[in-house]
């Protein structure tokens, strides 16, 4: 059997280029850099005519308080799910006209001025949920129960039809109570 030779080939450090900080190299190393700084583009950081879908096809919106922000969640949401949010946002205004609105943790959020949050609203892959923060309460109670004893939640599917004048009771209902101040 015959020896094999290593064919690795010894490598050695190119000779180090550094410059003093003051030379003159090193200025114009440093001028070059802001010029390149500016070409960049613009990082997903800047806000975008279309809000990022978060998992479940929630829309990334930035928090804000008033109708403004909520209105650009609905309009965010996809298909059918901004279709029902819009109706479930009309028909919280018709029950309750004093209601105050604002996105917060991605999510709108309705409540009434000095008494807290009453109902809040999610996306998620296959429906909405509903959130009332107070939903114990109501009468009867909605179907979904949490792991909190005061909350209540109600699952919106698409295509399921939306009992309007129990949704109606229930947001009357909420927004009489001590809603959730956080």
């Amino acid at each position: 059997m015959a020896a094999r030779r290593s064919t690795k080939t010894k490598k050695t450090k190119a000779p180090s280029t550094s410059t003093k900080k003051g030379s003159k190299s090193a200025r114009r190393a440093t001028a070059a850099r802001p010029a390149a700084k500016a070409q960049r583009t613009p990082t997903s950081r800047t806000s975008s005519a279309t809000p990022k879908l978060l998992s479940g096809g929630n829309p990334q919106i930035a928090k804000g308080e008033g109708d403004a922000p909520v209105q650009a969640y609905l309009a965010a949401l996809p298909g059918w799910k901004s279709v029902v949010a819009r109706t479930l946002d009309a028909l919280i205004v018709r029950a309750v006209p004093q209601v105050k609105k604002a996105v917060k943790w991605n999510s709108p959020f309705y409540g009434i001025e000095g008494q807290g949050w009453f109902l809040g609203v999610h996306a998620y892959a296959k429906y909405l949920k509903v959130a009332f923060f107070r939903g114990s309460m109501l009468t009867p109670p909605p179907p979904g129960e949490s792991k909190s004893k005061e909350v209540r939640y109600l699952d919106l599917h698409e295509g399921a039809p939306l009992d309007e004048a129990q949704l109606m009771r229930w947001l009357q209902q909420a927004a009489a109570l001590p809603g959730w101040m956080g």
